[in-house]
């Protein structure tokens, strides 16, 4: 009689746990009826055991692919193995609402969940146990980890203060760039540009006053660009803009209106009205040019060709001519 006791009382206390457990238990018959509903499942579902005991779980819950769900579920069945889905691969099986206060972000609870044959006393397959695991914690984490990377990527090849790319990066896309034309021949040119007098502007307003300049031609030069031209800040007050698939004469429209625009402009900074001008070269690739390093020699000489011509103005590389 005490052993029986003690056998009601370990039954008991099995299901109290099973109930209580912090993932969610389900039971399905083979006609995926539900079974089993433990407390998990009871508390983010609004559902009692005694709403979904016998009920199809497809009509219970409508986000649950069938087809999906019934190939996986046939697989456990047929080979009495378990199978898994992972929240990258389908982010829930159950859209409960996220209700964890430290990641709010998210509007939905990501789940593992674990399919697990139940065999009878013959050995026969007869149920489907689903164990649901909250990992919403675990992929806000890794999701924010992926964004703040990818942040960092396009922070480590861009200039803080124009948001054209910086340097280093810029120059990387200049040498493929040249490596693309040994091979295409398709015409391609480098526009490097320079602010007229920018050590007056510094001197005459200040840093802050120059930092607004530099912006402003950061935003005319993108705002001019293609979707498939790469712009940069060189250093300073230079920057550059490469040109793919463009010819000098091309180029040059390119380069006139933005010395046009930037002419017309004035750069506002509380009470302060300041006006500017840019002096550009361009140097279109040919076969004299055997570097990528010796193009920008020819965009910039072309530059202080027109620095050295008055300013405001734009120059070109003489092109070889191959006959």
């Amino acid at each position: 009689m005490s052993i029986n006791l003690e056998q009601i009382n370990e039954l008991h206390w099995l299901m109290e746990m099973l109930h209580n457990i912090d993932v969610g238990l389900v039971v399905l018959d083979r006609q995926y009826n539900v079974q089993i509903w433990n407390g998990f499942m009871e508390n983010h579902s609004g559902l009692l055991p005694k709403d979904v005991k016998d009920k199809d779980l497809f009509s219970l819950f409508s986000e649950i692919p069938e087809l999906w769900f019934k190939r996986k579920a046939q697989s456990v069945f047929l080979l009495k193995n378990k199978a898994f889905t992972i929240w990258e691969q389908r982010p829930y099986l159950f859209k409960f609402l996220n209700y964890r206060p430290i990641t709010g972000s998210a509007d939905y609870m990501y789940q593992n969940t674990t399919f697990i044959p139940l065999t009878s006393a013959t050995g026969e397959v007869t149920h489907l146990c689903l164990i649901i695991y909250d990992v919403t914690d675990n992929a806000v984490h890794k999701q924010n980890l992926e964004q703040a990377n990818v942040e960092l990527a396009v922070l480590s090849q861009t200039d803080g203060l124009t948001k054209l790319f910086n340097r280093t990066h810029w120059e990387n896309c200049l040498e493929a760039e040249f490596k693309r034309w040994t091979r295409s021949k398709n015409p391609s040119c480098l526009v490097m540009l320079d602010i007229d007098h920018f050590k007056n502007i510094n001197d005459s307003y200040g840093h802050v006053i120059g930092d607004e300049v530099i912006r402003h031609i950061g935003g005319l030069i993108q705002h001019h660009a293609r979707e498939t031209d790469i712009s940069g800040r060189y250093g300073g007050e230079e920057f550059t803009v490469l040109l793919s698939d463009t010819t000098v004469e091309q180029g040059n429209v390119y380069a006139e209106r933005l010395r046009k625009e930037v002419e017309e402009s004035i750069v506002k900074y509380n009470d302060i009205d300041v006006k500017y001008t840019i002096s550009i070269g361009i140097a279109e690739i040919d076969p004299s040019i055997k570097t990528y390093e010796g193009w920008i020699e020819c965009a910039d000489a072309a530059l202080y060709r027109s620095k050295n011509n008055g300013r405001n103005r734009i120059s070109q590389h003489p092109k070889l001519v191959v006959k």
